[in-house]
């Protein structure tokens, strides 16, 4: 068996996620509480009483934390995976399953970038739209042809079939326009707060690289694949430096998957909430067995089957 673990990125969230782990497991609540935040992660994550989990400078951190939890859980019984990656956001937490952040750093690293991300967002008219059924290269195309509008980029090749486009409002409504001349199934607007990964933030890129000058990045212990090459980071690479262009560049979750796949990979865990990267995974692979871990009943069941009991 060769394993990869997949980390979920923003838009799987929802009150009460990790609650049940955290009463579960002491080496969940450990990690999940590392971080040092200025709101009260418990309150959010478990309950959302102010209805705020979903705004990015929230949901960034209480996502981290879960991730960070259910790693150390499962580290604690002994699944160790060959490589590991992440959808946007979850490339923290994939990089805190590699050694290279440690759960506190990967907490409060996110809890910066949601603010970040977040600020760079004001005021700016900004949309997403999912393109289904149409090639990166017709897309492409609309979003050139959409361009003079405004900012307009292919911001996630998820899968054969599903893309993402965002930006400025106008244009991603005109691209979205075009795709549906050129063939596409279905353009699904998203609900989102921000142009995120668009050159759009680009402030957001500067801000994280002032703040990585004060960051302990450790070895990577796991090979880890990265959302802005698709593939793993080559000796001339830098952690920092993928990190500034992850969150103003196209996240290729696709390229990502396929490249697991020529490495031999078999089997892959998600580390939700959700099941969206399963999904992608079964529309761009064959072959390979997905678990997701959601649940404490869910994490029991995946280590079960992984250590073959």
């Amino acid at each position: 068996m060769k394993l990869a673990i997949l980390y979920a990125g923003q838009g799987s969230q929802h009150p009460g996620m990790g609650k049940d782990l955290y009463e579960a497991y002491p080496a969940f609540r450990a990690a999940f509480d590392a971080g040092e935040l200025d709101f009260d992660l418990h309150k959010v994550c478990f309950e959302d009483p102010d209805g705020v989990l979903n705004q990015t400078q929230y949901t960034q951190p209480c996502m981290v934390a879960f991730a960070a939890g259910v790693t150390a859980v499962l580290k604690e019984k002994g699944i160790r995976p060959d490589y590991v990656a992440g959808l946007s956001l979850g490339e923290y937490s994939a990089l805190n399953a590699a050694g290279v952040l440690d759960a506190k750093t990967a907490i409060e690293l996110t809890a910066f970038r949601g603010k970040a991300m977040a600020k760079a967002a004001e005021g700016i008219e900004c949309g997403m739209t999912a393109v289904i059924a149409l090639d990166r290269e017709t897309l492409q195309a609309c979003c050139d042809k959409a361009a003079a509008l405004g900012v307009v980029q292919i911001c996630n090749y998820n899968c054969p079939g599903q893309l993402v486009i965002g930006g400025e409002k106008a244009a991603v409504d005109a691209a979205a326009a075009a795709a549906k001349e050129a063939g596409a199934k279905r353009c699904l607007p998203l609900k989102v707060s921000g142009p995120f990964h668009t050159t759009l933030m680009h402030p957001a890129g500067d801000a994280l690289a002032e703040r990585f000058k004060s960051v302990a990045f450790g070895p990577m212990e796991t090979p880890v694949l990265f959302n802005c090459l698709g593939h793993e980071k080559s000796e001339a690479d830098t952690i920092p430096a993928l990190l500034e262009k992850q969150v103003q560049s196209s996240v290729y979750m696709e390229d990502t998957l396929r490249r697991l796949g020529e490495l031999g990979v078999d089997t892959i865990l998600e580390v939700g909430p959700g099941k969206a990267l399963t999904g992608f995974v079964k529309k761009t692979l064959t072959g390979v067995t997905c678990y997701t871990v959601e649940t404490a009943a869910e994490l029991e069941a995946a280590v079960s089957a992984l250590k073959g009991e």
